[in-house]
């Protein structure tokens, strides 16, 4: 093929076309580009990082406040650290192989015990001073069983502290140092104006001293949580500031530096417990009696109303005529408790203490609890489904009093037959009453003979086919005795008698 042949083939045509093609473009940009006025070129070019003054004030303002919040708590927050010695019995390891290879073994140290001490870290706030006294308020968990305890400050300085009292239903504890120097006392907001929302900054020791006095940042994500480890009684405010294990006890505090809560626990799906986003924190207003009740006893005192709650079920609620409300119901009275002796009677659906709305089983719980004993209160619920009012002397709750389960009235615990209940327990359909859910043992229920899974179809000789029924025959027709006709299996049959 000759040089004019080459130059005319197809493939040197469509090369020499996309040449010429790119050669106008660039010319067309750089003309364009030659044209435009260097002002507007600048602009082009900024258009993406401009920020407005007036956004870098806000943010400025904001920082300069986390800032100064920082700086106001941080010298209230302490370290704490604790020892706890516990002592174990040594494991003998005679015989063969321990002889064959080590040789014989002094036998007079088997059965005896071994000290092994153990170190704990959590954190604190100071928030008392009296006569020379620091007072710090903390998690239970973070002191609880320790032999040893120790305040550490911000500047790195250490005092021996001393348990003051705790608390496990609220888990709050109080420790005490002495010290000349001077530490400011750490300013405690209202807990009762948290919304969800609000800026939440966490501060405290996460994970060991390396990280010791940590900020961290966050919004308060729900407020009025329940379900607590251990039993615990508060109502928590929930909190994205990431908080971890040696943060507890420790402050959540709002933007204008006010304690609004004690870092308590957190939820993880996280092999180690790491933080996800879920920390609880025990709302300030439920620490501030007992702060003042550690300093004055070294204890906490709790009213005692003398009821067994329930959150009842959607079944149960609709039957009582209490769905859609707030509240506890009663599902059992202690016999000659406050509750008793003033009216309160199960089947009772609690709304309000003193005119305060009841949320829910802890809110009636820390509002009992804060009653002080010999105290009077209003307690608003929903009989027969209408309200009324009742007054009642509270008594000191005391561990005994409490778990004496034996004098709960009636000690069985019944929910409605549903289509689900039927199915669980092979409940036939022609069958009408109310399940036997839970017998509490040693109870009136208990030694009639009810047992779990009987279907109970009357009370003293009275029908009850749903809740409302079996509460009302129980609240009017048993002021003597007790019994009640049950079917179980196949078998109809009637209870004994309990005489009141």
């Amino acid at each position: 093929m000759n040089i004019i042949q080459k130059l005319s083939s197809k493939n040197i045509f469509i090369f020499n076309l996309v040449l010429i093609g790119a050669i106008f473009g660039f010319s067309l940009a750089f003309f364009s580009f030659s044209c435009s006025s260097p002002k507007n070129r600048v602009q082009a070019q900024q258009s993406t990082v401009i920020i407005p003054e007036n956004a870098i004030a806000a943010a400025e303002s904001f920082q300069t406040a986390v800032r100064s919040v920082s700086e106001k708590l941080l010298p209230s927050v302490v370290e704490l650290k604790t020892v706890s010695v516990r002592r174990q019995q040594v494991q003998g390891f005679n015989g063969i192989p321990w002889e064959f290879f080590f040789g014989p073994r002094d036998r007079g140290q088997e059965g005896q015990e071994r000290e092994y001490r153990s170190q704990g870290l959590g954190s604190g706030i100071i928030v008392r001073f009296k006569d020379g006294v620091y007072y710090v308020i903390t998690n239970n968990h973070v002191v609880d069983d320790a032999t040893e305890i120790r305040v550490a400050t911000k500047e790195g300085k250490e005092y021996p502290a001393e348990l003051v009292g705790k608390d496990e239903r609220k888990d709050l504890a109080m420790v005490s140092f002495k010290t000349n120097d001077r530490y400011p006392l750490a300013t405690l907001g209202d807990s009762d104006s948290v919304t969800v929302g609000d800026f939440a900054i966490a501060i405290g020791n996460p994970l060991g001293e390396q990280f010791s006095f940590s900020v961290t940042m966050g919004i308060v994500s729900a407020v009025g949580r329940t379900g607590g480890p251990g039993g615990n009684i508060n109502d928590f405010i929930q909190t994205d500031a990431p908080i971890n294990m040696g943060n507890s006890g420790g402050p959540l505090v709002n933007i204008r530096g006010e304690v609004i809560g004690i870092n308590t626990w957190i939820a993880s799906n996280l092999s180690g417990g790491g933080n996800v986003g879920l920390g609880f924190a025990i709302p300030i207003n439920n620490t501030k009696r007992s702060i003042d009740e550690f300093i004055a006893t070294g204890s906490i005192s709790y009213g005692w109303l003398g009821v067994n709650l329930q959150e009842p079920t959607r079944e149960t609620a609709v039957e009582l005529g209490i769905e859609g409300k707030r509240g506890a119901l009663a599902s059992h009275v202690f016999i000659g408790s406050p509750a008793d002796n003033g009216g309160i009677r199960a089947g009772d659906f609690i709304t309000h203490v003193n005119g305060r709305e009841i949320r829910g089983v802890p809110q009636l719980q820390l509002a009992v609890g804060d009653l002080k004993p010999g105290d009077r209160a209003t307690f608003t619920v929903i009989r027969d489904k209408q309200p009324r009012d009742l007054q009642i002397r509270i008594e000191t709750r005391t561990d005994q009093v409490a778990s004496d389960s034996k004098k709960l009235w009636p000690g069985v615990t019944v929910i409605p037959l549903t289509d689900q209940i039927r199915q669980n327990f092979d409940i036939k359909e022609n069958v009408k009453g109310l399940l036997a859910y839970e017998i509490i043992s040693g109870t009136p229920a208990d030694i009639v003979g009810l047992r779990r899974g009987d279907i109970i179809t009357s009370i003293n000789g009275e029908n009850v086919n749903d809740t409302a029924s079996f509460f009302k025959v129980l609240r009017e027709k048993t002021s003597s005795e007790l019994w009640f006709g049950i079917t179980r299996g196949e078998s109809t049959l009637e209870s004994l008698r309990f005489k009141r």
